[in-house]
């Protein structure tokens, strides 16, 4: 297995994971921002709006550029907004780095899957999507 694939699969796990352990977190996030359920929620959603916004807006942005600096890129400012959720002081800034870190989310996967079949022979590109995909399945599990 290319190293490559590896990385893309190490990528998606820390997306995945990110999507999903939000929602265990909710209880603490209620009680660190004094806010209800329903506003934590919006955390989920607003995560889940923003990787629909990023797919789209992002992957069309970016396409003239060489895709593996672009995946650096995306996983840069992916950790950016993970950081900024570690250390936000409200709840403002916890959804900011929410959303900067699901801008990233959609257009990882759409052009990591295009790097995933170029890292591989003809016969092998199914399976190299597959791994890259690995690790967001294996983030469901376990987020």
């Amino acid at each position: 297995m290319p190293l490559g694939l590896l990385a893309l699969a190490i990528g998606g796990f820390g997306i995945g994971l990110t999507e999903f352990i939000i929602m265990g977190l909710l209880p603490e996030l209620t009680r660190e921002f004094n806010v209800t359920e329903a506003v934590a929620g919006y955390f989920i959603s607003g995560y889940a709006l923003s990787v629909g916004v990023g797919g789209v807006a992002l992957t069309a942005a970016v396409t003239r550029f060489n895709r593996k600096t672009v995946l650096l890129g995306l996983m840069v400012l992916f950790i950016i907004g993970n950081f900024l959720c570690a250390v936000a002081p409200t709840y403002g800034v916890m959804m900011l780095g929410r959303v900067v870190a699901a801008l990233c989310h959609g257009a990882f996967f759409g052009i990591g899957a295009v790097v995933a079949m170029d890292l591989v022979e003809a016969s092998k590109k199914a399976g190299a999507i597959a791994m890259m995909f690995a690790g967001l399945t294996t983030a469901t599990v376990l987020g």
